[in-house]
């Protein structure tokens, strides 16, 4: 009983970071190594609640990425210095540069982009 209740809480942690400020995500972009994604995102929007589980599982299957989530209405000026038009909008740093981004809940290509970046 007791490892049913471990392992329920293992599986449920959240791999993911939500970016509340400015300044952390000027220094989460900066970054040198890992390859950083990042999830523009609302809390409105109906194709951004249907990729959360696929971003959130993304981040335990990719442990040499770091997972983020930017809420474009409360970092709206962050929105706006990267170009964002839609939701879902995902970024790709790697070492300090803008590498890559998807547009829209595409689970196959957003996967693919991962893999492709990580290795």
């Amino acid at each position: 009983m007791l490892e049913t209740v471990r392992l329920g809480l293992e599986t449920s942690l959240s791999l993911t970071t939500e970016l509340a400020l400015k300044e952390e995500f000027t220094a989460i972009t900066a970054k040198c190594g890992k390859l950083i994604v990042i999830d523009f995102t609302a809390s409105w929007c109906g194709p951004c609640k249907t990729i959360a589980p696929v971003f959130e599982q993304c981040s335990k299957d990719f442990p040499n990425a770091e997972f983020y989530k930017v809420d474009v209405d409360d970092l709206s000026d962050v929105a706006e210095q990267c170009g964002i038009r839609a939701m879902p909008t995902f970024i790709f740093y790697k070492n300090g540069q803008r590498i890559d981004d998807l547009r829209g809940a595409n689970t196959t290509e957003l996967k693919a982009k991962i893999k492709r970046h990580c290795s």
